[in-house]
């Protein structure tokens, strides 16, 4: 059997959202799919600092940032922060819109503190939503804005108090960024990911196979939403974990069991990777 090249996605895939701890089925899929020859790479929108506590548990290639940093085998493939005029131009449309920016740099991430102060006073709709930020921050190792230092940025997060907030960072960044939208909760508050148009999970892929020297027809590829969606596209075999979006579902190729009920290692196993 050939190599095969293993892309995971992390939140939702490898792990629980949020969560830096896999569970022991997948750790073991890992081990033994590598045991076997093949390869095995976190691809997320994780920036590089963000999903490094996974990297303890052994993995060929990561793919951070949604696909804006590539290391392989421990060296570097690629690596496209924004350009200064770029980083400057989002960071301030954004704040002139009243959108809430969480800023991803290589290794730290910066939050408006604002967001949850804007939570806070809303309606008890919320108070979910709040409980969510605030876990995640804390488990991320998100930190207060004031203490970002203008460092070069890859991706920047945006929670958005209306669709129509959004109207102005679309004309003016809409031409070399995508807007890539999660979704809206029941207040409308509109969550997304401002990335670059240069690169995504998808080129990633192609990217990476090169490094690698192993073909597209020999790669998987694992998530759970639609900011997997171009890799789920590139990849040979696209398949989307049970607890993941109804809309992945209806592209993916397979859809397996949810990343709590061992899905990562019946995948592997029912394709031989292990």
């Amino acid at each position: 059997m050939n190599p095969t090249l293993i892309f995971l996605d992390i939140d939702g895939t490898l792990t629980e959202p949020g969560s830096n701890t896999p569970p022991a089925s997948a750790l073991e899929a890992v081990r033994r799919a590598r045991s076997r020859g093949h390869k095995v790479a976190l691809c997320s929108g994780r920036n590089y600092g963000m999903l490094s506590p996974l990297l303890q548990y052994g993995f060929d290639a990561v793919i951070a940032s949604a696909g804006g940093y590539i290391e392989y085998g421990g060296k570097l493939v690629y690596d496209c922060p924004m350009t200064s005029a770029q980083q400057k131009l989002a960071l301030e449309t954004f704040a002139r819109s009243g959108v809430f920016r969480t800023v991803e740099s290589r290794d730290g991430s910066y939050t408006d503190e604002a967001f949850k102060a804007f939570l806070a006073r809303s309606q008890g709709e919320n108070s979910e939503l709040l409980r969510w930020r605030t876990q995640l921050e804390a488990n991320l190792n998100i930190r207060p804005m004031a203490e970002y230092q203008g460092e070069p940025i890859y991706k920047i997060v945006f929670m958005s108090p209306s669709e129509a907030a959004l109207e102005e960072p679309k004309r003016l960044l809409g031409g070399e960024f995508d807007f890539c939208i999660q979704g809206a909760d029941a207040c409308g508050i509109v969550n997304g990911e401002l990335i670059n148009k240069q690169f995504n999970k998808g080129t990633a892929v192609r990217r990476l196979c090169e490094a690698a020297g192993i073909p597209l027809a020999d790669t998987v590829a694992f998530g759970d939403s639609m900011n997997d969606l171009e890799m789920m596209q590139t990849a040979a075999l696209a398949i989307c974990m049970g607890n993941g979006s109804e809309a992945l579902k209806a592209v993916a190729d397979e859809i397996c069991p949810p990343v709590g009920e061992d899905g990562l290692y019946k995948a592997f196993a029912a394709h031989g990777l292990i």
